[in-house]
C-alpha cells in the first residue's frame, strides 16, 4: 500500500525490516540498548556486533521511554539505524503510552531527517513484547508520520515492514481511517 503525503509516501509492506535497501532502519528497543528479542534481535543479528558496541559507547546510560538515538547500521545494507524505546503497554495508562508511543515515532523520523535520510524503514513498535494492541499502535504510528510529513523534509519514503499478515491487516484498517479518501 502507498500513501502520498506531501512530497513523500508512505508505505506498506510485509516482509523482514533487517533486508531493506534504505537509508535507515528503526530498532523497536529496549531502555537498555542491549539488544532483545523480536524486531531488535533480528537487527542486532543481521547487523553483527558493531550496532551494539556503538549503544555502549555513545549511550552508556540507555534510553528513555519514547526517545530515539542513532547508530551506525552495521553489516545491514542501511547507513544508520535508530533505536526506539516505545512503551510497554498498561491499561491503566493509556493516555501516557499513545504519548511515548508518538513520541518514539517522532523522534525516529526527526533523526532520520536530521541525518538527511530519504528513505526509512520502520517496524511496528511496542506491539510484540511489550503488548501495545496493534489496531490502536498502527493508528498512532501512521497518523504521526502523517503529521510529520505535513512539513517537507528530505524524508520521501516512510516505510512500515510488518511481519506478519495480520499486522499488515491492522495497519492497512488504520490507513483507511486515519487517510480516508485519499488512499
Amino acid at each position: 500500500m502507498r500513501i502520498p503525503i506531501g512530497s513523500a509516501v508512505i508505505e506498506l509492506v510485509k516482509g523482514d525490516i533487517t533486508l531493506q535497501q534504505v537509508d535507515a532502519i528503526v530498532n523497536a528497543a529496549n531502555k537498555r540498548l542491549r539488544g532483545g528479542g523480536g524486531v531488535d534481535g533480528a537487527i542486532h543479528d543481521a547487523a553483527g556486533p558493531a550496532i551494539l558496541e556503538d549503544l555502549r559507547t555513545k549511550y552508556p546510560g540507555g534510553c528513555q521511554t519514547g526517545d530515539a538515538v542513532i547508530t551506525g547500521a552495521g553489516e545491514l545494507q542501511a547507513k544508520y539505524v535508530i533505536h526506539a524505546v516505545g512503551p510497554s503497554y498498561i491499561p491503566q495508562e493509556q493516555d501516557w503510552c499513545a504519548d511515548r508511543l508518538k513520541a518514539a515515532y517522532a523522534n525516529s523520523l526527526r533523526l532520520a531527517a536530521e541525518r538527511g535520510c530519504q528513505t526509512v524503514a520502520l517496524p511496528s513498535i511496542s506491539t510484540g513484547i511489550f503488548h501495545y494492541p496493534t489496531a490502536e499502535a498502527a493508528r498512532i504510528a501512521l497518523a504521526t508520520a502523517r503529521d510529520f510529513l505535513v512539513t517537507p523534509t528530505s524524508l520521501e519514503v516512510v516505510r512500515w515492514v510488518l511481519y506478519d499478515d495480520s499486522t499488515y491487516e491492522a495497519y492497512a484498517e488504520a490507513a483507511r481511517g486515519v487517510f480516508g479518501d485519499s488512499i
